[in-house]
């Protein structure tokens, strides 16, 4: 029996390039932590950008698009992660508050300065 050792052939786990906005990261490090004043966990580490995974535009392994992305610090990131995106609406900014994370995200690339030229930059691409 001939065992082959070359490497396997996978699809592609790279993200399609509309869905990667690396400034927005970059600007969006730069806010403070969105549940800073909520919630009983202190804030503690630097800034990362959390993926709203549920905004919709989600693949196999493949995580949502940067625009639906939130600012939160590594403490809260964490947590997060741990307990998932509606328990952590619920702890950190009320039982009424479903979808919170969703609306901020699309609330700071709204904000952006950035998002004009960028949105325009991927329509002059297609």
């Amino acid at each position: 029996m001939r065992i082959s050792t070359k490497p396997r052939r996978q699809n592609s786990h790279r993200a399609d390039a509309t869905k990667r906005c690396a400034p927005f990261l970059q600007w969006l490090r730069g806010r403070e932590c969105a549940a800073e004043r909520f919630g009983e966990i202190e804030c503690d580490g630097r800034l990362e950008a959390a993926h709203v995974d549920y905004a919709g535009d989600k693949g196999m392994s493949t995580k949502c698009s940067d625009r639906y992305t939130i600012p939160l610090c590594s403490a809260h990131h964490r947590r997060q992660h741990s307990i998932g995106w509606k328990s952590f609406e619920r702890e950190t900014w009320g039982h009424n508050r479903e979808g919170h994370a969703l609306g901020l995200a699309n609330s700071y690339w709204h904000y952006w300065p950035g998002r004009i030229a960028w949105e325009r930059k991927l329509n002059d691409g297609r």
